[in-house]
């Protein structure tokens, strides 16, 4: 039998499917974001640059990038080891590590930094060794890194399983055939191979790292100056009438976002089939 030909699809269907994702994009995305930038430039740059410069306004910055800074490798260094694990070695419960590496996108970020508080706060399971040693977990720097980590700790592994099942061992079989040891085949075979979606994942974690609210403001107890990061001083700043001090910290988390979005562009771009190969499955 012959088979019939299928009509392609209708050039006016495919341009207002186009328009209308088009207008849901700007309504849902680009309208909020010009509204942030227009609010926090409304009065003019020198009042925004003064919001910016607020004793607050830099510790929150700075302890915004400094969370960041710590979180984001140990998901690193977790995310290899826990990708090397899943995709080199059989064993049992291998599903069961799966599903709980997946459990931070299901459940709350606000669940996230209450089982901090469960653990570590005064009344917590360990709060009499934190009162006894005179160490602090929440309410300051450790609780706030710990409830980060814990909201973007699947990210990079999620970025890096797909690609090393798909590369397989074969390589790495090789180089330990010719007498390579253990480092010398994760520093010159093992990594070279996933380096980018390695950098891809690191990417999106810093993002999601940067731009945390429900987790760290659990945990931080909003002492100003001390644990409010960004998006906890955009919160205060706004409370209080403070619009322009306000948006204009959120035009630095937008920013950020926009550089987020212009490098993911590039790496999709540049190493589009390694990336798609991360996604496989």
């Amino acid at each position: 039998m012959t088979a019939r030909a299928t009509k392609p699809p209708k050039t006016t269907g495919a341009a207002l499917l186009l328009l209308f994702t088009l207008l849901w994009l700007g309504v849902i995305i680009l309208l909020p974001l010009i509204n942030v930038l227009a609010t926090a430039f409304s009065q003019g740059l020198p009042p925004y640059l003064a919001a910016l410069h607020t004793e607050d306004a830099r510790a929150a910055i700075g302890l915004t990038l400094l969370v960041a800074a710590i979180s984001v490798p140990l998901n690193a260094l977790f995310g290899v080891c826990a990708a090397w694990c899943i995709t080199r070695f059989e064993f049992k419960g291998k599903s069961l590590l799966l599903s709980i590496l997946d459990l931070p996108f299901s459940i709350s970020p606000v669940i996230s930094g209450l089982v901090w508080i469960l653990l570590f706060g005064s009344q917590g399971w360990f709060g009499f060794l934190m009162r006894d040693h005179d160490i602090k977990i929440v309410f300051a720097l450790p609780g706030l890194v710990l409830a980060t980590v814990l909201v973007t700790l699947p990210f990079i592994a999620r970025e890096l399983i797909p690609l090393m099942e798909d590369q397989g061992t074969d390589e790495e079989v090789a180089a330990r055939t010719l007498g390579a040891r253990g480092w010398d085949i994760f520093f010159r075979v093992t990594l070279p191979n996933i380096k980018w979606a390695l950098l891809y994942g690191v990417l999106l974690c810093t993002a999601r790292a940067m731009g945390e609210f429900g987790a760290v403001s659990v945990v931080s107890g909003h002492i100003r100056g001390l644990t409010d990061t960004l998006p906890l001083y955009i919160e205060i700043t706004y409370n209080q009438y403070d619009t322009i001090g306000a948006f204009a910290a959120a035009s630095i988390l937008a920013g950020l976002a926009i550089v987020t979005l212009v490098l993911k562009t590039l790496l999709e771009w540049r190493f589009a089939g390694e990336l798609a190969a991360s996604r496989r499955h």
